[in-house]
């Protein structure tokens, strides 16, 4: 296996991979645009904190029930092609959502119906855009390539709430609109990411066998299996992004500008350890530094449940999103390398249903439980959560615990 290269830049060496870094970074900066909008939007329209957990539960219900269907689509068609008309799917239901607006929409219906649409593209695009990246930069650039492919989610998480709580603050309609121009460019710039000459699609008929590669692979790798189930019932149970809404407005008084900056700060933390990492990759002990923070992950949501002054809240939401950077890191990392390019998309299909889970699902989670208990007790009961999580998985799991290198068979 080739030498891992950790040059800060190495990645960007190579043409397609800055188009493809400059396009997810749009769709991603838009997706945080719509998110902080239509969250707003939802409980301004119901008052209801279970509605906010429906916002998550229809946007991770496609990628679960279509799980078999988006990975094998991702290993037989082109990669870039799938990106770029789901990325024009995402403009028109950002269109759709503007012009709800303008009609003066009075209900979450319409939201709810345009949300499961645009969960259904995102379903279909992240198998796609994760497998197509080993495609563009070589083996020793992946790593680069896995570090900056995640900073610039998280660099859009810092901005695009922030943006998206501003532009809302103008004009719901606003708001839309700019997510709507900048999915329109995304799917153009993605257009012009010439297929690589290493890109492969299968060439076997359809079967269940081929169907179910993914799991099957996933289930006697391990150190992947846990690694994925590890961050789907972290995150799970100690997501608090779905309450933040109620946060902002019940609990610490502020606006759709304080929402959006609750909803940077995780994206702060992880831009600022995404950094370190760059600079100092994880060479040795990768499966105990990652139980370490996803411990220090469930802390931290602890204490932002338990706050009630901003600037604590504040850094709180930094520091998790700090150490789940790590989690995030490592996890990508360890599929990225030790899953062949056959059956890449699959994997990841998987791979994007647990995440889901771990984030939108993770978001209903929220939602129910703080419709039964209160916000508060949600959130701290979940961070708690969390840390048992990781003492679990640090007995179930001996082969991550004791993984020491981030290096696999590519």
């Amino acid at each position: 296996m080739p030498e891992l290269s950790f040059s800060r830049a190495g990645a960007f060496r190579h043409g397609g991979f800055a188009r493809y870094w400059l396009a997810r970074f749009l769709g991603s900066f838009s997706a945080q645009i719509i998110g902080v909008s239509v969250g707003w939007q939802v409980y301004d329209l119901t008052r209801d904190p279970f509605d906010l957990g429906i916002v998550g539960l229809v946007q991770f219900l496609p990628a679960f029930l279509l799980v078999l269907v988006t990975g094998a689509v991702a290993d037989r068609f082109n990669r870039v092609r799938i990106m770029a008309l789901c990325l024009a799917g995402e403009a028109l239901c950002a269109l759709a959502l503007m012009l709800f607006g303008l009609w003066g929409n009075q209900t979450a219906v319409p939201i709810f119906v345009t949300l499961v649409v645009f969960g259904t593209l995102r379903a279909f695009f992240g198998p796609a855009q994760q497998s197509l990246m080993p495609n563009l930069v070589p083996a020793e650039d992946l790593a680069s390539a896995i570090a900056w492919s995640t900073s610039s989610w998280q660099i859009a998480t810092v901005i695009g709430p922030v943006a998206g709580g501003l532009l809302y603050g103008l004009s719901a309609n606003i708001a839309y609109g700019t997510a709507l121009v900048l999915l329109g460019f995304a799917a153009l710039l993605t257009i012009t990411i010439a297929p690589p000459p290493q890109l492969k699609t299968v060439k076997e008929k359809p079967s269940f066998e081929t169907l179910v590669a993914g799991f099957r692979y996933i289930w006697h790798e391990k150190i992947v299996l846990g690694a994925i189930s590890f961050d789907l019932f972290a995150v799970l149970l100690g997501g608090a992004s779905a309450l933040l809404p109620v946060y902002a407005r019940d609990i610490l008084d502020v606006g759709p500008w304080g929402l959006g900056m609750l909803r940077a700060a995780p994206g702060v933390g992880a831009i600022v350890v995404a950094a370190l990492l760059l600079r100092h990759p994880i060479k040795d002990h990768a499966g105990v530094v990652m139980f370490v923070c996803v411990a220090l992950f469930g802390l931290f949501t602890a204490v932002f449940g338990a706050s009630t002054v901003v600037w604590l809240s504040i850094l709180a939401m930094a520091l998790m999103g700090g150490f789940d950077m790590v989690s995030v890191y490592v996890r990508e990392t360890l599929i990225q390398l030790w899953t062949p390019d056959a059956v890449r998309g699959r994997v990841n299909a998987v791979n994007q249903v647990f995440v889901g889970a771990s984030n939108e699902l993770g978001e209903f989670r929220a939602g129910i439980s703080a419709g039964l208990i209160g916000a508060v007790p949600a959130v701290i009961f979940g961070g708690v959560a969390t840390i048992a999580v990781a003492g679990l998985w640090w007995h179930w799991f001996p082969e991550l615990r004791k993984a020491r290198h981030l290096s696999g068979r590519v």
